[in-house]
């Protein structure tokens, strides 16, 4: 028998017969690793255990306790809700049911919608099955096996989905003692390994290969986890997660609305437009800072013009039109770099110009499906502070560390430290030529390299193979929040395709026309998404320096009146945005009726106050009082209402 020859992950290599399985790779190794071994990675990919190695290879032995085995064990809990379900429910049709981010779903066809109450019960079942410990087997059908099985059985969505099995592959049927589902694997070698870590969250609708023209399915979502104590810190997110959520907060806080005529676009409030209004402002210090010059481009143009950029074939279907009397057909715009370039071209340029930062805080229209909206997290009208910078080919590197340098301080700034920056790679729907994309992918995987050395690795990175956009690759910056959950805000984008589709040119010290590269740059991305994380990172206890509200003054009797005017005047003239309140109600309704609006400071002001030209400072959140005379409090609230950029 021929052998092969296996790398582990220490580097050692040994020979093996040819097909060795992994599972008797590990008994090879040690028993106490066979009993814990799951799955086998074999070259990057999770495999099953029984599977036979056929060639060379690097591998590693997957125990349940590896991070790759989390995968494994959310898949095999999907299958064992399926097993669940069907026992429950005799008739009921099993469609799809993939793992997705924290968790998995399976969708079913059931004559009778679920209620509330069966969740418990599909548990306990779920808890049965996985203690019987049954272990999962493969088996490769005929196409003609499986489709039998599957209409004999009345599993019709089965069958439909055997027939879109590409013809190049097997057909894969997987068992768990007596049930069975077509799947492509991998599992862990038994139920029992999926452990008690596991809780089904919620019951939704859906349609059949997400087609509004396709049967209505019943979707159930669940999650799974290695460990209990995993699970507790994922639901305590979750509720965590709820008690923050910005469309409850912007309710509260008076920020903002949606409604049904309007769909997926903000109503700000006046205090939500403060908020807004100061993110622009900090942003437009930061640009003006690092030599950006602001415009403001068209929100509709002529749909010639996407035509020439790419959009319209790249993007059309996100896009909002509209055809006027004389039948020429507009565009709101969904990005703003075409309208830049325009800008761009508007003079000759010459190298000596470049690099041109141009930014503008551009409104942009994009088409999501409604089922998609969620608050200002995923809108239809939104700003972005956009900019492209126009460049040779030899700034590249220069320039985009600059925003790379700008972006982390800004997110420092917010309160942002724990960076992710992940590289995203050219699309299958793209423009340009491939050695353009070859260029301009190099060029940020070296950025991307640098950024990693000058952070000494503590910025971690990622490869994300085809999510680039459609005219270059691009750098995502992925933030951290106060709960651990991560948002993608920040991109910067090297681009050889759209200025040269466009037309744009500059003189080189040569006298020749040469296209610029552009980088199209966003910091904060949407500001309405940025705004809605800001609230959901600080629970709508926003430091003084961001707070719409930064101070009330409110008053204990109507003999203060006057005084607390003054004071309020006073904390204006140093800047401080305040308001008064004057009602005739006990300063316990309105201390409670402002923290819940989330202001984070009370200047309380009595009869004695007024005669000692002092105030009572409570702070959001807490039940100290601390009383200092008036000229020490707005010198202590100016101080830290300052934005950090200007402090």
């Amino acid at each position: 028998m021929s052998e092969i020859t296996l790398r582990f992950p220490d580097g050692a290599e040994r020979r093996y017969p040819q097909g060795i399985t992994g599972k008797a790779l590990a008994e090879g190794i040690s028993k106490s690793l066979a009993k814990k071994a799951v799955a086998l990675m074999r070259d990057g990919e999770l495999v099953d255990l029984a599977d036979p190695i056929p060639a060379d290879a690097e591998i590693k032995i997957i125990t349940r306790t590896d991070p790759e085995a989390l995968e494994l064990i959310r898949h095999d809990c999907a299958h064992v809700m399926a097993e669940a379900v069907q026992e429950l429910w005799p008739g009921t049709q099993v469609t799809i049911g993939p793992v997705i981010e924290n968790g998995f779903y399976y969708d079913f066809a059931k004559a009778e919608p679920f209620q509330p109450d069966d969740m418990p019960k599909i548990e306990k079942k779920m808890a049965e099955i996985i203690a019987r410990n049954a272990p999962f087997t493969k088996q490769v059908w005929s196409r003609d096996k499986a489709k039998d099985y599957f209409r004999q059985k009345g599993e019709l969505f089965k069958v439909e989905l055997v027939d879109a099995i590409p013809e190049d592959q097997d057909v894969k049927i997987y068992s768990q003692d007596t049930w069975l589902d077509l799947c492509r694997g991998p599992h862990m070698t038994s139920t029992g390994q999926i452990g008690k870590a596991f809780k089904l969250m919620k019951f939704a609708g859906a349609y059949w290969r997400g087609d509004a023209n396709n049967p209505q399915l019943q979707r159930i979502y669940g999650t799974a986890w290695a460990s209990e104590d995993d699970l507790k810190a994922h639901l305590t997110q979750i509720e965590e997660a709820e008690k923050r959520d910005h469309r409850k907060l912007g309710r509260e806080m008076d920020l903002f609305h949606f409604q049904e005529e309007a769909p997926g676009s903000v109503f700000w409030h006046p205090k939500g437009w403060t908020l807004f209004q100061n993110l622009i402002a900090y942003m437009r210090r930061a640009q003006q800072r690092a030599g950006y010059v602001e415009v403001n481009s068209p929100d509709m143009m002529e749909k010639h013009f996407w035509e020439l950029s790419g959009h319209w074939e790249n993007y059309g279907e996100n896009m909002f039109t509209t055809v006027l009397p004389d039948e020429r057909v507009f565009c709101c715009k969904p990005m703003n770099c075409p309208g830049h370039v325009q800008i761009f071209k508007h003079g000759l340029k010459s190298y000596r110009d470049l690099p041109l930062k141009i930014a503008e805080f551009g409104k942009v229209h994009r088409y999501e499906p409604s089922g998609a909206l969620h608050g200002l997290m995923r809108v239809r009208h939104f700003t972005q502070d956009d900019a492209h910078i126009f460049i040779t080919e030899n700034q590249i590197m220069e320039e985009c560390l600059k925003i790379n340098d700008l972006m982390l301080s800004i997110y420092k700034d917010f309160g942002f430290e724990d960076i992710f920056i992940k590289l995203s790679t050219r699309p299958e729907k793209r423009v340009g030529a491939d050695e353009l994309w070859d260029k301009a992918e190099k060029a940020l995987q070296d950025v991307l390299d640098e950024v990693t050395r000058r952070s000494n690795g503590r910025i971690k990175t990622a490869l994300q193979p085809g999510e680039g956009a459609f005219y270059g690759p691009k750098l995502e910056y992925v933030l951290k929040d106060a709960i651990g959950r991560e948002w993608q805000c920040g991109t910067t984008q090297v681009d050889f395709n759209l200025a040269g589709r466009l037309g744009a040119f500059y003189i080189d010290e040569n006298s020749a026309k040469v296209t610029p590269v552009m980088v199209h740059r966003a910091m904060f991305g949407s500001l309405e998404r940025f705004t809605g994380i800001l609230i959901e990172n600080f629970a709508g206890h926003f430091p003084l320096w961001l707070s719409p509200v930064q101070a009330v003054v409110a008053t204990i009797v109507s003999d203060a009146d006057t005084y607390a005017g003054e004071v309020a005047a006073a904390l204006k003239a140093a800047g401080l945005r305040a308001e008064t309140d004057l009602r005739n109600e006990k300063i316990n309704l309105k201390v409670r009726e402002h923290s819940l609006e989330k202001v984070p400071v009370m200047l309380v002001v009595g009869k004695r106050e007024a005669e000692e030209r002092k105030v009572s400072i409570r702070r959001l959140g807490s039940q100290a009082q601390e009383v200092m005379s008036l000229d020490d409090a707005i010198a202590m609230l100016k101080a830290e209402g300052t934005p950090p950029d200007l402090g």
